[in-house]
């Protein structure tokens, strides 16, 4: 009989697959391009594995090297980390094929981005299976390393002063998150979450709290919530269209994951006024950010803002889920995988622009809808789930936020939810407009790859059928999370 690869192969697979194509990028930058688009392909087949194992037979443990926790460094795929893992692939296969045909004559930066791109993928899969709190902080600072050297990746000097205010925000972020897991090591005498989980009871309560604190100081700082988000409009507006698209789509989901699990898992829920502090900066957020990116002239610094935005939604989540419980989660998670397919499709679509046009200012698109047909459907469908209209995922996750919100009697966020799409909808409508419309001054037009074209327009569609997924998504959600998701219906138009 024929031995198939159950869950232990596949998690290894998954991290190493994309490490060692990392490396044999690095060591064959030539093949590089080749190699990357291979070892794209070779990692989605692992997180499928994966993902269908999860289905089938539930959380899957691995302990490296067989040394159990807290000895060992032991990985667990759960729907949570699966569901992560899967929307990084494919995002990660769509920017894999974008970069190919966007770096074919850029050919230094090509040859640099492969193994850093690679190397962020691998570290991401590594955060998003990790179950100990040290380790969590190898992986983190390794997203923030190779994203960093992505957004200087062109080497002018705005991307450079970009790329380092990220690096130095990064790093302070991390130590912060660092500090935290001392604090819980010397209380708790282990950084294995499920060890700590059943001893941080006994530690003293000014030490929870300290470590409570510094841990979601550096990881909100990280994800960029309103008023630490100074660094992404930056770094998103400097780097290639790519590393914009991963920074946006993944590396701001990797802290808000870690987040996540320790708010759930480690600290019980956190407190009641910290989850409405941060409830209130997501709030602001989804206001600030639309009112900013309505006011940009550049497609780049709009979306960058429109980022902003679509945060606050996912903290808006945390006062409304200590009362709502998973259903909001769900919610919150859904607008958590709809923004990641969503944004990552918007960003390469102004990649397409500022190839075809040169420059990616909005009230010179000159008619680029009769130009780039299949790249502003891409956007403007990608803008449907951004907007939350159905039957997009970001309906979805909307739709559970807005109905737990109705049901506690916070209006106020209700009112927030609601602006917050109309908003989107006035800057998504701003592009597609001036799209239309002819400009005074003539456009030196350049031709744009059909896959880079395609990329983003499967990635759109991919944002507005997960809306119609809630069925299979929510179960997958469910599977070995402490904060169930369950009894969430499917909303009207979910099909």
């Amino acid at each position: 009989m024929p031995s198939f690869p159950g869950g232990m192969e596949w998690t290894l697979a998954s991290v190493f697959v994309p490490l060692t194509g990392a490396l044999l990028c690095f060591l064959l930058p030539r093949r590089a391009p080749l190699l990357g688009r291979l070892t794209a392909l070779l990692t989605v087949a692992a997180v499928l594995g994966l993902l269908l194992t999860v289905l089938a037979e539930g959380t899957q443990q691995t302990a490296l090297g067989g040394w159990p926790a807290p000895l060992g460094i032991l990985w667990r795929a759960d729907g949570l980390s699966v569901a992560l893992m899967a929307m990084t692939a494919l995002v990660g296969l769509g920017v894999s094929v974008y970069a190919h045909a966007y770096f074919r004559d850029k050919h230094t930066e090509g040859a640099f981005f492969w193994p850093l791109w690679l190397m962020l993928w691998t570290a991401l899969d590594a955060l998003f299976l990790s179950r100990d709190l040290f380790n969590l902080y190898v992986t983190l600072e390794l997203v923030g390393f190779a994203a960093a050297s992505l957004t200087a990746l062109d080497g002018s000097a705005a991307a450079l002063r970009g790329a380092i205010r990220y690096l130095l925000i990064s790093m302070l972020g991390s130590l912060s998150y660092l500090l935290g897991v001392a604090l819980i090591y010397h209380a708790c005498g282990s950084v294995d979450i499920v060890l700590v989980a059943e001893r941080i009871g006994t530690a003293p309560d000014l030490v929870v709290a300290v470590a409570l604190g510094t841990m979601t100081a550096g990881l909100v700082l990280k994800t960029a919530l309103f008023p630490l988000h100074f660094w992404l409009p930056p770094a998103h507006g400097s780097a290639p269209a790519p590393v914009s698209a991963v920074l946006s789509a993944l590396v701001v989901k990797a802290s808000f994951y870690l987040l996540l699990r320790l708010w759930l898992e480690v600290f019980d829920g956190g407190g009641p006024w910290l989850a409405e502090f941060l409830g209130v900066l997501g709030a602001v957020a989804v206001v600030w950010g639309s009112v900013a990116a309505l006011r940009q002239a550049r497609l780049k610094l709009l979306m960058a803002y429109s980022t902003v935005a679509q945060i606050g939604y996912f903290f808006m989540a945390f006062p409304l889920a200590a009362v709502g419980g998973g259903a909001v989660w769900a919610g919150a998670l859904y607008l958590v995988l709809a923004h990641g397919l969503a944004k990552a499709a918007m960003f390469l679509s102004v990649g397409s622009v500022l190839r075809f046009a040169r420059h990616d200012r909005i009230d010179e698109l000159d008619r680029i809808v009769h130009r780039l047909p299949l790249t502003l459907t891409a956007f403007a469908l990608a803008g449907v789930s951004i907007m939350g209209l159905p039957p997009s995922g970001g309906f979805i996750g909307k739709w559970l936020m807005l109905e737990a919100a109705f049901r506690q009697g916070r209006y106020g966020f209700v009112a927030v939810i609601l602006l917050g799409g109309v908003l989107a909808a006035a800057y998504v409508f701003r592009v597609v407009g001036h799209a239309f419309t002819p400009t005074a001054r003539a456009q030196r037009a350049r031709e744009v790859p059909a896959a880079m074209e395609w990329s983003a327009l499967l990635l759109a569609l991919a944002a507005i059928l997960l809306g119609l997924l809630p069925p299979l998504v929510l179960p997958l959600l469910e599977i070995g999370q402490v904060a169930v998701v369950s009894g969430v219906a499917a909303p009207a138009g979910s099909g």
